[in-house]
């Protein structure tokens, strides 16, 4: 969200800086959980994947803020990502890898033992534009985040994931089937409707009897072969194994729309509500530092 993005125009973008989100996308989980009712009672969250922050946002003002003032026992809310986050009130911040078992013990020593009533995950692999390799890819990314739901989260807890629909979509459904009862696809007002991007909505989480977690890592480390028998694609999938999942659009649908330009009632430019603490351009920019200094 810097000061040159070519989404500046974005109602939301401009939206989620006027309200001091650190990115648009909080706007989704908002808007996911007016629908849903997904963060209603929830006491112990975990937010994977969460640089930089919006999400964790989200469930700091919805659920620790709201408690704070109200005197009650604070919700405990954990956030992992493999990168460094800035810190956010009434989070607590795992820099960890979600497919680590190691990973997931942490979140459960923050919870005393306990579960998790809800696990939430907007991460995503850097798009290519080829929607069949970023459908792909990101499917395995959910299965990832998977790994460490089956840990953390209590039978009836919920799920909610970023998803790219496409054209096979279905097998990643029957798998989240396994384990929920009930899931929804859903496209949140904020997320344009040029994007191929949606969520799923997990409910009642409810695993098969005797099932072991460390299927789900057998299941990952197959995938990453890249063995020539394995087919990815749902076409086989027959009857009543090719689940049709409802899809629902979320959000006021009369409100703003995502792909549309506004004019500005105010035009001013809008420092970052929180700058990146570690970019990946640093190293770059102390190298040219140095050069400078030399010539």
């Amino acid at each position: 969200m810097g000061k040159s993005s070519k989404d500046k125009r974005d109602i939301y973008y401009r939206k989620a800086k006027e309200e001091g989100w650190r990115a648009r996308s909080a706007f989704k989980l908002l808007q996911i959980d007016e629908e849903f009712g997904i963060l209603e009672g929830a006491k112990r969250v975990v937010d994977l994947c969460a640089a930089p922050g919006s999400w964790s946002q989200v469930l700091s003002r919805k659920l620790y803020q709201p408690a704070v003032a109200a005197g009650e026992p604070h919700p405990l809310i954990v956030a992992i990502d493999l990168q460094p986050m800035a810190p956010i009130d009434g989070v607590l911040q795992i820099q960890g890898d979600i497919t680590s078992a190691k990973t997931a013990e942490l979140v459960i020593g923050h919870f005393d033992g306990g579960k998790a009533d809800l696990v939430v995950c907007d991460g995503a692999p850097d798009v290519t534009g080829l929607h069949d390799m970023d459908e792909f890819v990101q499917s395995q990314l959910i299965l990832a985040a998977l790994t460490i739901v089956t840990h953390v989260l209590r039978p009836g807890g919920n799920f909610v994931a970023k998803i790219f629909r496409g054209k096979d979509i279905s097998l990643l459904y029957t798998q989240l089937k396994i384990f929920f009862p009930v899931v929804t696809c859903a496209k949140p007002k904020s997320s344009r409707n040029s994007s191929i991007e949606a969520f799923v909505v997990c409910e009642g989480y409810n695993p098969p009897e005797q099932f072991d977690y460390k299927d789900l890592y057998r299941l990952l480390e197959r995938a990453s072969s890249r063995s020539s028998d394995m087919d990815c694609s749902s076409a086989w999938l027959e009857g009543p194994s090719k689940l049709i999942v409802p899809f629902l659009a979320c959000g006021d649908l009369s409100g703003y729309d995502a792909d549309q330009s506004y004019p500005l009632d105010r035009p001013q430019s809008l420092a970052p509500v929180q700058p990146p603490i570690a970019p990946p351009y640093r190293t770059a920019m102390e190298l040219e530092g140095q050069s400078h200094k030399a010539n």
